[in-house]
Formats: structure tokens, sequence, C-alpha cells
């Protein structure tokens, strides 16, 4: 497990399979994902498989000080040379949206993939009027890097992508030890 100062970060289990599958089946959990068909228990599954047997990729299940299973957090495109990762996360439980515990889940891992894994620089895509994502990310020190204009058809239009970024360098800046 890695320890963060509200919440736990622990390895995913095909237990934790239902809570994600019943997040990723509910419109309002996925509205601002990049995910747009229902998922079936199966499709969970292989998913799993697959995300195990690949390096490039690690993803963690987030924990309340409580024990409660209430996200993952994962990074995708490890690219081990350029020591650079894309970051996803997702608060499943709307009962605890809105509580600091993605911020604090963002905070542990930046500290576990620059002190333990030596990245570099760590990016995220987030929708350009999810004004709420975006004021989180920048409390935890990701900065605008550009935008990617109509790069997601969701919900009958087209959306701009922001990119963000944080580098090594600038997380002790962000509050973040």
């Amino acid at each position: 497990m890695i320890q963060g100062e509200r919440v736990r970060l622990r390895a995913l289990e095909p237990s934790d399979l239902p809570d994600y599958h019943r997040w990723l089946n509910d419109p309002e959990v996925v509205r601002h994902l990049l995910i747009y068909a229902p998922l079936s228990m199966p499709d969970e599954e292989a998913w799993y498989e697959a995300m195990r047997a690949d390096d490039s990729q690690m993803v963690f299940a987030i924990e309340t000080e409580t024990g409660q299973h209430i996200g993952n957090l994962g990074l995708m495109h490890i690219n081990w040379k350029d020591r650079t990762a894309e970051l996803g996360i997702v608060i499943g439980e709307k009962s605890q949206w809105g509580k600091g515990y993605g911020q604090g889940a963002i905070r542990t891992m930046l500290a576990f993939v620059f002190g333990e894994m030596n990245l570099n620089r760590i990016y995220l895509r987030v929708y350009a009027d999810h004004a709420l994502a975006i004021n989180a990310y920048r409390k935890c020190g990701f900065v605008e890097e550009g935008r990617l204009r109509q790069d997601v058809y969701s919900e009958g239009t087209y959306h701009d992508m922001l990119v963000m970024g944080i580098l090594k360098q600038e997380f002790p800046a962000a509050g973040s030890t």
C-alpha cells in the first residue's frame, strides 16, 4: 500500500471489479471520462487481465482512511525511456465527491512516481469545461500545456480537451511532499 495523508493507494484486486463495473455504467460518473459505451463484467475482467500483463500501465484502488474503496487512479502510456506517463482518475463513489479525496490520491501518486519510480513528467487530459477537475489539478501543481480543439465527441457535441502536466522539479513547490 501507498499511504497518503487522507487516502491509501493499493493494488487493484479482482474483488474490486464489481465496484468499477457499477461506477463505469453510471452516466453521471463517466460524464467527463472517455468511456461512452456500457461495460459488462466480462469486459471488466478482460480489461483487468490485460492491464496486469501490460508494463506500460498501473492502476491502483483509492481507499479512504476507513478502508472504503471509492475510486481508481492509474498511470497509462508509461514511457520508461523518457520517464513520462499519463494520469487518469475516477472517484466513483458519488457520496465522496467534493471531499478532497481525488487531490489526496493524486498527491500521493505524484510522491510515489517522482520519488520511487523516478518519473520526470506526468500529464493528463481533461475536458476544457470541467472547471472543478481543472481547479483540483492546479492545486496539485499541474499547469496547462495545451488545448486539443474539438478532440472528443460526447453528448451530441465536440469538446476541447486540455493537456495539463507537472514535472518532478515542480512537485514540491505544489506543497505536496
